[in-house]
């Protein structure tokens, strides 16, 4: 495998890491029809070389009281790409993502809370930052798909490269 580039079993062996994160390396070796030692070094190499960049578990949201889900289009003073204000959105614990957009206003921030009285405090702690001038939020009623999964598939480039 090269720095920039992934073959085929690559691919497999990060969407079955994508799927289940805790699934044992004996597992993924009889799923790609190869021997545990090569897939253990294969994974090594992505996790060394970036493609993997951790691991982690996936909570309900609604088990921690986190209920309500919000997206918060964030308008600034700030000069264009500065990024001062989405650092200090991403200090806020409920703040889950914090988008730099060529959209409407210059952040999308995605916050999860407990209620509505929660997510008014978190805008007004939005409202505190200096570069802030105003907010518009959306709630979310009902998540249909919601995945951090990325779709490794075969036409796959890194680095940012273009395809070839």
């Amino acid at each position: 495998m090269s720095e920039r580039t992934i073959d085929e079993l690559d691919r497999v062996i990060l969407n079955i890491l994508q799927e289940n994160g805790r699934i044992s390396n004996a597992e993924i070796a009889r799923q790609v029809g190869k021997a545990p030692s090569a897939v253990l070094e294969r994974v090594r190499k992505l996790e060394r070389k970036g493609f993997i960049t951790g691991y982690e578990a996936v909570v309900d949201q609604n088990k921690v009281g986190r209920k309500l889900t919000a997206f918060t289009m964030v308008f600034t003073d700030e000069p264009a790409g500065s990024f001062e204000t989405g650092r200090e959105l991403a200090k806020i614990p409920e703040v889950l993502e914090v988008h730099y957009t060529a959209g409407q206003a210059p952040y999308l921030v995605k916050v999860r809370v407990e209620s509505t009285e929660d997510l008014q405090r978190i805008l007004a702690r939005f409202g505190a930052i200096p570069t802030v001038r105003d907010t518009n939020s959306t709630i979310v009623l009902t998540t249909v798909k919601e995945s951090r999964g990325i779709p490794v598939a075969p036409e796959t480039v890194t680095n940012g490269d273009e395809p070839h």
